[in-house]
Protein backbone atom coordinates (compact mmCIF):
# COMPACT_ATOMS: atom_id res chain seq x y z
CA UNK A 1 0.00 0.00 0.00
CA UNK A 2 1.75 3.23 -0.95
CA UNK A 3 0.45 6.75 0.72
CA UNK A 4 0.97 10.10 -1.41
CA UNK A 5 2.14 13.01 0.19
CA UNK A 6 4.73 14.98 2.33
CA UNK A 7 6.56 13.68 5.34
CA UNK A 8 6.50 15.92 8.20
CA UNK A 9 10.38 15.97 7.69
CA UNK A 10 9.85 17.57 4.33
CA UNK A 11 7.40 19.87 5.11
CA UNK A 12 9.89 21.18 8.16
CA UNK A 13 12.70 21.88 5.47
CA UNK A 14 10.40 23.93 2.98
CA UNK A 15 9.36 25.81 6.05
CA UNK A 16 12.50 26.59 7.14
CA UNK A 17 13.39 27.69 3.50
CA UNK A 18 11.22 29.70 2.93
CA UNK A 19 11.83 31.18 6.85
CA UNK A 20 15.80 31.87 6.20
CA UNK A 21 14.28 33.47 2.85
CA UNK A 22 12.02 35.99 4.45
CA UNK A 23 14.81 36.59 6.72
CA UNK A 24 17.04 37.84 3.93
CA UNK A 25 14.29 39.95 2.06
CA UNK A 26 12.01 41.81 4.65
CA UNK A 27 14.79 44.43 6.01
CA UNK A 28 15.72 44.83 2.42
CA UNK A 29 12.07 46.47 1.59
CA UNK A 30 12.24 48.55 5.45
CA UNK A 31 15.26 50.00 4.19
CA UNK A 32 13.97 50.74 0.54
CA UNK A 33 10.76 52.49 2.42
CA UNK A 34 13.13 54.75 4.51
CA UNK A 35 14.84 55.64 1.40
CA UNK A 36 11.66 56.75 -0.28
CA UNK A 37 10.75 59.01 2.63
CA UNK A 38 14.35 60.42 2.16
CA UNK A 39 13.39 61.01 -1.43
CA UNK A 40 10.00 62.40 -1.34
CA UNK A 41 11.21 64.52 1.81
CA UNK A 42 14.13 66.27 0.03
CA UNK A 43 11.96 66.76 -3.46
CA UNK A 44 9.44 68.65 -1.37
CA UNK A 45 12.17 70.64 0.47
CA UNK A 46 13.40 71.52 -2.66
CA UNK A 47 9.74 72.68 -4.02
CA UNK A 48 8.90 74.64 -1.44
CA UNK A 49 12.42 76.30 -1.25
CA UNK A 50 12.29 77.29 -4.69
CA UNK A 51 8.35 78.80 -4.55
CA UNK A 52 9.50 80.31 -1.41
CA UNK A 53 12.19 82.52 -3.54
CA UNK A 54 9.60 82.71 -5.98
CA UNK A 55 6.80 84.09 -3.57
CA UNK A 56 9.94 86.59 -2.51
CA UNK A 57 10.82 87.59 -6.03
CA UNK A 58 6.90 88.73 -6.71
CA UNK A 59 6.30 90.62 -3.71
CA UNK A 60 9.46 92.90 -4.80
CA UNK A 61 11.86 91.50 -2.42
CA UNK A 62 10.71 92.71 0.33
CA UNK A 63 9.96 89.61 2.66
CA UNK A 64 9.30 86.14 2.64
CA UNK A 65 5.94 85.12 3.59
CA UNK A 66 4.56 84.78 7.39
CA UNK A 67 1.62 82.43 7.08
CA UNK A 68 3.88 80.05 4.77
CA UNK A 69 1.07 77.91 4.22
CA UNK A 70 -1.66 80.52 3.53
CA UNK A 71 0.81 82.48 1.36
CA UNK A 72 2.01 79.54 -0.90
CA UNK A 73 -1.58 78.05 -1.75
CA UNK A 74 -3.75 80.71 -2.49
CA UNK A 75 -3.41 84.08 -4.44
CA UNK A 76 -2.33 87.43 -2.98
CA UNK A 77 -1.32 90.84 -4.20
CA UNK A 78 1.86 92.48 -3.91
CA UNK A 79 2.21 92.96 0.05
CA UNK A 80 1.29 89.37 0.65
CA UNK A 81 -2.24 89.98 1.29
CA UNK A 82 -5.08 88.06 0.31
CA UNK A 83 -5.57 89.16 -4.48
CA UNK A 84 -5.17 88.32 -7.43
CA UNK A 85 -1.69 89.84 -8.44
CA UNK A 86 0.71 86.90 -7.62
CA UNK A 87 0.09 82.78 -6.94
CA UNK A 88 -0.75 80.25 -5.97
CA UNK A 89 2.66 79.11 -5.71
CA UNK A 90 1.56 75.71 -4.83
CA UNK A 91 -2.15 73.68 -5.00
CA UNK A 92 -1.47 72.43 -1.35
CA UNK A 93 1.56 72.39 0.83
CA UNK A 94 3.13 69.11 1.50
CA UNK A 95 2.51 66.41 3.97
CA UNK A 96 6.08 65.37 5.54
CA UNK A 97 6.52 61.63 4.89
CA UNK A 98 7.96 61.37 8.64
CA UNK A 99 5.32 62.77 10.47
CA UNK A 100 2.12 60.51 11.32
CA UNK A 101 -0.21 63.58 12.26
CA UNK A 102 0.06 66.54 10.43
CA UNK A 103 -1.65 68.69 12.85
CA UNK A 104 0.29 72.14 12.88
CA UNK A 105 2.10 70.97 10.45
CA UNK A 106 4.13 73.47 9.78
CA UNK A 107 5.57 75.73 12.60
CA UNK A 108 6.21 79.25 12.16
CA UNK A 109 9.68 79.87 14.45
CA UNK A 110 8.83 76.51 16.44
CA UNK A 111 9.70 73.21 17.02
CA UNK A 112 6.98 71.76 18.86
CA UNK A 113 4.84 68.86 17.05
CA UNK A 114 5.80 69.53 13.75
CA UNK A 115 6.83 68.36 10.40
CA UNK A 116 8.52 71.26 9.39
CA UNK A 117 9.77 74.48 10.91
CA UNK A 118 10.26 77.67 9.17
CA UNK A 119 11.56 80.96 10.12
CA UNK A 120 9.83 84.07 8.38
CA UNK A 121 12.36 86.59 8.99
CA UNK A 122 15.43 84.47 6.78
CA UNK A 123 13.01 82.12 5.06
CA UNK A 124 14.72 79.02 6.66
CA UNK A 125 12.77 75.70 6.09
CA UNK A 126 13.45 72.87 8.00
CA UNK A 127 12.36 69.31 7.99
CA UNK A 128 11.36 66.84 10.88
CA UNK A 129 13.39 63.64 10.10
CA UNK A 130 10.89 61.50 12.21
CA UNK A 131 13.31 62.04 15.27
CA UNK A 132 12.26 65.33 16.19
CA UNK A 133 15.22 66.38 14.66
CA UNK A 134 14.96 69.40 12.42
CA UNK A 135 17.29 69.23 9.91
CA UNK A 136 18.26 71.12 6.62
CA UNK A 137 18.89 67.98 4.25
Amino acid sequence: MTHKGFTLVEILIVVLILAILAAIVVPQFTSAAEDAKYSRLLKDLRTVRAQLELYKYDHNNSAYPTDIVTQLTTQTDVNGNPGVDCGPYLRVFPANPFIDNEIDAVKVDGLAGSGWKYTAATGELLANDGNDDFTKY
